[in-house]
């Protein structure tokens, strides 16, 4: 899908459409877009969209993302986040979001001076799935998108987000295209035949200490259970996911803050094996 066609997906979603011409939601992408701008974190928007509104918190997101696209960003996937009971309690919150990934967001291959400004960033460890068919037909269960899943991949979020302190309710971090910063996808492909993403287990050092542990199950029951979630409400809105999308499916552990020059290391394994590992250090601009 180009650009122009993923924008009109994007406005004719039934998240967004007319409700994008409210003033409210205008005025809190508007602040949004500030402070990506000015590198300075904002008050919440949810004093204009309110705390739990859906439909005009993910209109927010779909301003940003037009604005995005019109720069000439690339779609290059989507993100799952709050999949995990522990990040949900860590930030107030009972229900999975999505956002989108832009191809410099992708801190695998883009070079530090084109990735997108962090201001509060925090990194958690999952499973990254790369699609090798449409997810656009009615079987969208775990077993209906298994098979359009092309391979997995240990993966690092590195989230963020524009609402000083992290004070945010569902709809902040919904506007907030889903608190996304960067990603980084591990270099050992590994086919479903291989693995059963609910039966892994996660660990995440910075600079040597393990800050984070965690399993498959403790997102949404299993990775699966949060494709096939993204991919049904995906073709609901119209946009749905596409072969070639790269998938975050979420946080397998707690999520822990990042300093410049911290060490990443993180692996996915199974009771007899590492399955994938993923490193990243994050530099200053």
């Amino acid at each position: 899908m180009n650009a122009a066609s993923r924008s009109d997906s994007v406005q004719r979603g039934g998240w967004g459409g007319s409700v994008t011409d409210s003033p409210a939601v205008r005025a809190a992408a508007e602040r949004l877009a500030a402070a990506a701008t000015n590198g300075a974190p904002i008050a919440p928007v949810r004093d204009l969209i309110g705390p739990d509104d859906v439909e005009r918190a993910y209109a927010v997101q779909s301003i940003g993302t037009r604005s995005r696209l019109a720069t000439g960003a690339r779609v290059v996937g989507r993100k799952i986040g709050l999949t995990s009971p522990a990040v949900q309690q860590q930030l107030g919150v009972n229900q999975p979001d999505f956002g989108v990934l832009f191809d410099d967001m992708d801190v695998t291959a883009t070079p530090v001076a084109r990735r997108p400004s962090l201001l509060q960033p925090k990194v958690e460890a999952e499973l990254a799935f790369v699609l090798g068919a449409d997810l656009d037909h009615d079987q969208l269960d775990a077993i209906g998108v298994r098979g359009a899943v092309r391979y997995a991949v240990a993966a690092l979020e590195i989230v963020d987000s524009r609402i000083a302190d992290w004070d945010i309710s569902f709809a902040d971090t919904v506007a907030d295209n889903a608190s996304s910063g960067w990603f980084v996808l591990g270099a050992d492909r590994l086919s479903l035949d291989e693995f059963e993403p609910r039966e892994v287990a996660m660990t995440m050092a910075i600079d040597g200490e393990v800050v984070s542990t965690g399993t498959g199950s403790a997102c949404l029951g299993d990775p699966l259970n949060a494709l096939a979630w993204l991919a049904g409400t995906a073709r609901d809105l119209g946009d749905p996911l596409r072969a070639g999308e790269i998938v975050l499916s979420g946080a397998l552990g707690p999520m822990a803050p990042l300093r410049p020059w911290a060490r990443v290391h993180s692996e996915i394994f199974s009771s007899t094996k590492t399955l994938g590992t993923v490193d990243f250090t994050l530099e200053e601009r």
